[in-house]
């Protein structure tokens, strides 16, 4: 599910790649900031497509979602040419790494809230900050304290702790799965970031995800297509827009706020998961549950002492 993220060693850069001017702070403030924005829109899309997803194919959804995406990419650029940045790259390998990543997170997520409560499947992706953590050390070579592997460790404990109800009372276990796969990939996404993080503007990375992902799903939801009515099509349609500025949101917050800063920020979408789980579908998350949360909260806060 999701996007560019880390300010490059320069500093943060405008919408055209030039270097803007900030006053000392203000990275700290508008990070975090726009993480919540981005959180609450893609809570909005999980949401949609959990309503969606009884009557629809995880192809089609995704699909319909990257091609508005790409409308919206080349009707802003229309009006206004340049917009968002360049389209060309100089690591198509680790664009299209990133867009197989982000096409696991979508459907990894997709498949995970058929069966289960939106509170439980976040739960689960909220071990994506224990696993960028990890990656960091892993592949870009950061170097983390020890109470840092011992906290990610407790925060995987909270999940287990929140999840052992439900499949001890017949729960879907490979829709838990589902959301592990899909929160290992949002993580790699995450990672692959780190990498990119010297190519400015954002029109390169709606684009080089879009377009992979669009031609990976095309056969597949066309020998599953199910038409459409006009309200269906609109609430398939607003999902691209809620994906396209939530990847906004959340590539300006990781050009000005490390992942050490943003990464506990990440647990305030249970709060939208319960508001909508209550809302559309009368749940409410059980103690466990909460328990659960707690203990990776903790994990995490602890994690940015």
């Amino acid at each position: 599910r999701r996007a560019a993220r880390m300010r490059s060693r320069a500093g943060p850069r405008g919408p055209g790649g030039t270097r803007a001017r900030a006053r000392p702070g203000d990275g700290i403030v508008q990070g975090p900031l726009l993480l919540l924005l981005a959180l609450g829109l893609f809570a909005a899309l999980d949401a949609n497509s959990k309503l969606l997803a009884g009557a629809y194919p995880v192809a089609q959804v995704v699909l319909i979602r990257h091609l508005v995406l790409l409308a919206l990419l080349f009707g802003a650029r229309a009006l206004r040419p340049g917009l968002g940045g360049p389209l060309g790259t100089a690591h198509p390998r680790l664009h299209l790494l990133r867009a197989l990543a982000m096409l696991g997170s979508a459907v990894g997520f997709f498949q995970a809230l058929r069966e289960i409560p939106l509170a439980e499947g976040y739960l689960v992706y909220f071990t994506a900050p224990f696993m960028t953590l990890a990656l960091a050390a892993l592949v870009l070579g950061e170097t983390l304290p020890r109470r840092v592997w011992l906290w990610s460790g407790v925060g995987f404990l909270g999940i287990i702790v929140a999840m052992a109800p439900g499949l001890s009372a017949g729960g879907s276990l490979l829709a838990y799965l589902y959301a592990l796969f899909g929160t290992a990939s949002y993580a790699t996404v995450l990672t692959i970031n780190r990498y990119l993080r010297d190519e400015p503007g954002i029109a390169r990375l709606i684009l080089w995800s879009s377009v992979p992902g669009a031609l990976l799903l095309l056969p597949f939801a066309g020998s599953g297509w199910v038409a459409p009515g006009g309200l269906d099509l609109l609430a398939l349609s607003v999902n691209g827009v809620f994906a396209g500025a939530a990847t906004i949101c959340l590539a300006a917050a990781f050009r000005r706020a490390s992942v050490a800063q943003l990464a506990p920020l990440e647990f305030s979408a249970l709060l939208w998961a319960v508001l909508a789980d209550f809302a559309i579908w009368g749940v409410l998350p059980a103690l466990t549950t909460l328990v659960g949360a707690a203990i990776v909260i903790l994990a995490c806060l602890m994690n940015h002492r």
